[in-house]
């Protein structure tokens, strides 16, 4: 499977972000959700607009943006965590 099937990039559509095509659904958003350690099937359960294809796609795109990234400042987690911390 190639993820370019599955995303865009416009920046007409979620401030530039990249979604799932045909959605507004954003990557950060499946794989966040994944990350915090919920199911493709709850995912989709969230996002009935969404397939199996679809999450697949979102962690793929997410390993190679990962695996081309020249730097990644350690403090961008904790202030992700602390966020969340403030909220709950």
């Amino acid at each position: 499977m190639n993820w370019r099937d599955r995303i865009s990039i416009d920046p007409r559509i979620h401030h530039g972000k990249p979604c799932i095509k045909g959605t507004r659904v954003p990557i950060s958003v499946i794989v966040g959700t994944i990350a915090e350690g919920h199911t493709p099937e709850r995912v989709i359960e969230s996002w009935p607009q969404l397939s199996r294809g679809d999450v697949e796609a979102a962690l793929r795109f997410a390993a190679a943006v990962a695996g081309n990234a020249d730097r990644i400042p350690m403090e961008a987690d904790d202030d992700v965590d602390a966020s969340a911390d403030q909220v709950g």
